[in-house]
This record gives structure tokens, sequence and C-alpha cells, in this order.
């Protein structure tokens, strides 16, 4: 008998939600979803019903951090050399700073 899906307020989950999207969607959305240390079903779930993505530093987390900021500076370099600015990397790049400034308040307060 297969384990039954629960939420974390012990809430079974039965109900399949599906829909498309484009590579380029998908390719974001496994990028956020790296950087958040969440499951994609709770990513989006908690984006879905405009909830709080809170980042759990831990070491998933942080090499996922480090291959998006290389992903970021190689596209940076290749701006450089006089291509166009891609709009993916403009997000990609402003969720990387909401986690970085995050951590940063954790390291004030002392969390």
């Amino acid at each position: 008998m297969s384990h039954k899906n629960r939420d974390e307020h012990n809430r079974w989950r039965n109900k399949t939600v599906a829909f498309r999207v484009s590579p380029e969607e998908d390719e974001q959305l496994e990028i956020f979803v790296k950087l958040s240390g969440l499951t994609k079903q709770d990513y989006i779930t908690r984006r879905l019903l405009e909830k709080e993505v809170v980042v759990q530093g831990n070491p998933r987390v942080y090499k996922a951090l480090r291959e998006q900021l290389a992903a970021v500076l190689d596209e940076l370099r290749r701006i450089e050399a006089g291509q166009g600015v891609n709009d993916d990397l403009v997000d990609t790049i402003q969720m990387i700073a909401i986690i970085m400034n995050g951590m940063q308040e954790e390291t004030a307060y002392g969390n």
C-alpha cells in the first residue's frame, strides 16, 4: 500500500492539479525550486496560494546558489561580449538577491 501524501498540517493531499508550461518556464521554475530548497509541489503550492517562500539554508540550497551564481557569471560575460540581456536572467538574479538578503538578515539577528 502506498504512503499517503500529507502536508505540514497533516492534511491528506489527494487532489491532482496539472498544467502545461513552456521549456523556458520549466527551466525557470526548476531554478527557483532548487534555490528554495522546497519540493516542486511545495514551492508551486506556496506560490499559488501567495504564501511566503522561506528558504532554509542547507547543503543543497548552497550548491544550487553556487551553480546559479556561476551560470549568472557566464551570462554576464556573454552580455559583456555584446549580446542582449535575457529576462529569465534578471528573474534569476532577483531570486538570488532575495535569498542572499534573507541569509544576511539571519546572520545579523543571530538566527
